[in-house]
């Protein structure tokens, strides 16, 4: 199997989280994590962006969803979009 570029949004549960704390929490969690930031939603709600890089293997994006909706402070994470590697 190759690899897969993985594009993340995070939502946090309010906006009283410290999103910079909760990006560190996802940083000692997660492996290959290539870059984060912060994106504004509205509201004062802001997401944070991920892109990541990962194993092709079958159920990938399901255990990435999984792994990141065990983390405080995170109430949804969904895949905006996986493209394999060449």
């Amino acid at each position: 199997m190759g690899e897969v570029v993985v594009i993340m949004k995070i939502m946090p549960e309010s906006p009283d989280v410290d999103l910079e704390k909760l990006q560190a929490d996802i940083r000692a969690a997660v492996t290959g994590i290539e870059d984060m930031k912060v994106e504004p939603i509205g509201f004062g709600l802001s997401a944070i962006k991920i892109a990541m890089i990962t194993e092709d293997d079958e159920g990938a994006g399901d255990k990435i969803e999984a792994l990141f909706s065990q983390i405080p402070g995170i109430d949804r994470a969904e895949i905006e979009s996986l493209n394999r590697l060449l």
